[in-house]
């Protein structure tokens, strides 16, 4: 039987963390993949007290799925993603955001999705019917589109949300794929994606999910973080072999 770990990078969520792994584990018992599960939390020792708020989770979860890895600073998404999967023990890994902008109810959709066509990824979208972004301004809205947009045209994915980033991987393809990605920041994901795009024979599958922008917390999207986006854009459009 296959076994499912969820990759959560983790910085100043402490408010967020304790609500989204109750929701990992009601989505994956209601599924009846209870026992198949696994949680890895990657911890950049965020000053808001998340790490202590993972052990306890831990404590009340147990270490067979609860996994954390402290790290001595903010390293990076990208990094985060890349050293949380040697904890990984699943044979598919989930990459999703901690915020609860990402829902766990659609991570049994995504498995159901995979086992259709034994996809190597399945990627939730925002971009078709049924999916849609919720506490976004239209200022937000557009800025996402113009993004998503801009890297379907330049890296030509065949992903209808290339900028998104809830996904549900096989172990095996992350582990090839992994060494390739040069990005560490937000556009780690797409790279993620593109460089999987490029493997002999991969498949691609998409299940629509609503994104809803973060409860508790702030942001960490900024000026900084959508110059990054384009510079690393630019520099994978330049990279890439498409």
């Amino acid at each position: 039987m296959n076994g499912y770990s969820v990759l959560l990078p983790t910085y100043n969520e402490s408010e967020n963390l304790p609500l989204i792994v109750a929701l990992l584990d009601k989505s994956f018992t209601d599924a009846g993949l209870g026992e198949r599960y696994q949680i890895v939390i990657v911890e950049d020792s965020s000053p808001d007290g998340t790490y202590l708020v993972a052990l306890e989770l831990q404590r009340v979860f147990g270490t067979k799925k609860i996994a954390i890895l402290k790290r001595p600073g903010k390293m990076g998404l990208g990094s985060a993603y890349i050293d949380g999967l040697k904890l990984c023990t699943g044979d598919f890994v989930v990459l999703m955001d901690a915020d609860l902008s990402h829902h766990p109810k659609f991570i049994p959709e995504m498995i159901e999705k995979q086992n259709e066509a034994d996809y190597d990824v399945v990627s939730g979208t925002r971009y078709v019917a049924g999916g849609g972004v919720y506490g976004w301004d239209l200022k937000r809205k557009l800025i996402s589109r113009v993004a998503n947009y801009l890297a379907t045209i330049l890296l030509n994915p065949r992903a209808s949300d290339l900028t998104g980033s809830f996904r549900l991987y096989k172990k095996s393809i992350l582990e090839t794929v992994m060494p390739m990605v040069k990005s560490r920041g937000y556009v780690f994901q797409m790279e993620v994606i593109v460089r999987c795009r490029q493997l002999p024979g991969m498949t691609i599958g998409e299940v629509p999910i609503t994104f809803v922008d973060r409860v508790y917390g702030e942001s960490k999207m900024g000026a900084n973080e959508i110059f990054g986006y384009l510079k690393g854009l630019w520099n994978l459009f330049l990279e890439t072999d498409l």
